[in-house]
């Protein structure tokens, strides 16, 4: 049986998926890898391990008897930066995204290249400290500049990953669309402060997605792609009519392939960004730090009414318990007047849980107002275009709660809960679906539950 071999990388859970030509999983192994950490005694990803067991399972893929590999590919988180001597020898740690970005050499670098408005606006990049990736590079250069002078190329994880397999440097267009601060998208092509910051020598030539690299076993090799930009894909493929896929996970990040209007400020303050397409079409999303919210807060309740904590999960639908909400907070539903203050904090922190007469009453609480503030987010990628449906997918797509509650929300959308095997990877193995796959593909890839409001 033919193949396709896909590492998922994620920042917790490291996974490989082999994919037969319809694209059905047929075998998989994954594995959570402890940390190492950077010379700042930051935690980071230990990128000799992550190697190690990315060769460790090739190998062992290919002593399985019953299936033949054509292709391989790889599907990442963003905003992680391997910098690369000569000799493809990797010289700093993979440097973490979440670590703290010195206050003084931002403000340096805004102010040099025209303040965070105009150059936010340019680049579609929230001003976000090391989660904009070409910031790390910045950092190394003004940091430690004799270590800089040795990097021959500075490649995002999915890029070192295929690096790793061909020995070929390349740069991928939704690693460097994913508010990166490296991107024009006014100009469509690399801001030229790369240039005058002679880093742009330092970036390989961009490779497509679709397109792929034959190893010197014969291999069809993926460039990689960012995981966000690489969840899309299946839905792009499978309806031409306007959507917005909402993939909610730690995040929800509500991305629209049909509205391409340029971001305004104002958006970008709201933690709206452009994503890349591995089309080279620009995707509007907006974010939410939905998923850590609930669980920062079924933490919370859990220890109020003393009950295990995945209590939620025995938690459905009750259209009484919410109507009864409603009136007591005296909830106007969904008002179109745009409120962008509840995009900061989650109303849920300041409710005194001595309010709810039990654990149900309050959980219906917490959805009633996390479902609020994505009704804003998702509004900020819905307006002005002509979205028809939204299809939600991650770990609140099995929520009865969020799923009626978001149909309320959005009365004049079908709002579908989708699930799928595996999204990020299936987006990675469809995308060089020409170069390893004969059939055609199928249009029965996502389960679909439509949700009446």
């Amino acid at each position: 049986m033919n193949v396709a071999a896909i590492f998922d990388i994620g920042k917790t859970n490291k996974k490989v998926f082999l994919f037969n030509e319809n694209y059905k999983i047929v075998w998989e192994r994954s594995v959570n890898l402890v940390e190492s950490k950077d010379e700042d005694g930051f935690p980071c990803e230990d990128i000799d391990l992550l190697q190690n067991w990315i060769l460790d399972r090739l190998a062992e893929i290919k002593e399985l008897k019953d299936y033949v590999l054509k292709a391989i590919n790889f599907s990442t988180y963003g905003a992680s930066f391997v910098y690369i001597d000569k000799d493809g020898k990797v010289l700093t740690p993979l440097y973490n995204y979440l670590k703290d970005y010195p206050e003084d050499l931002k403000s340096e670098f805004y102010k040099k290249y025209k303040g965070e408005e105009k150059f936010a606006v340019k680049t579609a990049s929230p001003v976000l400290g090391s989660l904009n990736s070409g910031m790390q590079i910045y950092r190394l250069k003004e940091e430690k500049p004799e270590i800089f002078e040795k990097v021959k190329y500075c490649l995002h994880l999915p890029q070192f990953l295929s690096f790793l397999l061909t020995n070929e440097a390349y740069a991928d267009i939704t690693s460097i669309g994913c508010h990166t601060n490296l991107w024009n998208f006014k100009k469509m092509k690399y801001h030229k402060w790369l240039k005058q910051e002679e880093i742009s020598e330092k970036l390989p030539p961009i490779h497509h997605g679709k397109d792929v690299i034959k190893n010197k076993e014969g291999l069809a090799v993926g460039v990689g792609l960012h995981d966000s930009s690489s969840a899309i894909i299946p839905y792009t493929i499978n309806f031409t009519e306007p959507f917005v896929l909402l993939s909610t996970g730690t995040w929800s990040i509500s991305l629209n392939p049909f509205n391409n209007k340029p971001l305004t400020f104002e958006e970008l303050q709201q933690d709206c960004l452009c994503y890349m397409q591995y089309t080279d079409k620009p995707v509007k999303a907006a974010r939410l730090f939905a998923g850590n919210e609930h669980e920062v807060q079924t933490k919370r309740l859990a220890e109020y009414f003393n009950v295990p904590i995945d209590t939620y999960k025995e938690v459905y639908f009750d259209k009484k318990i919410t109507s009864n909400l409603r009136s007591l907070n005296y909830q106007i539903f969904y008002p179109k007047k745009y409120d962008f203050d509840i995009l900061s904090e989650c109303p849920f922190q300041k409710r005194d849980l001595s309010q709810f007469k039990d654990y149900e009453t309050a959980y219906h609480q917490l959805m009633l107002d996390l479902v609020e503030q994505q009704y804003f987010s998702t509004n900020l990628v819905i307006h002005n275009s002509p979205v028809k449906k939204i299809f939600v997918d991650g770990g609140f797509s099995k929520n009865s709660i969020y799923m009626n509650l978001l149909a309320e929300a959005f009365p004049d959308v079908e709002v579908y809960a989708a699930s799928m095997a595996q999204a990020s990877a299936l987006g990675a193995a469809l995308a060089i679906h020409q170069n390893w796959n004969p059939k055609p593909i199928q249009n029965d890839l996502i389960d679909l539950k439509f949700y009446k409001h």
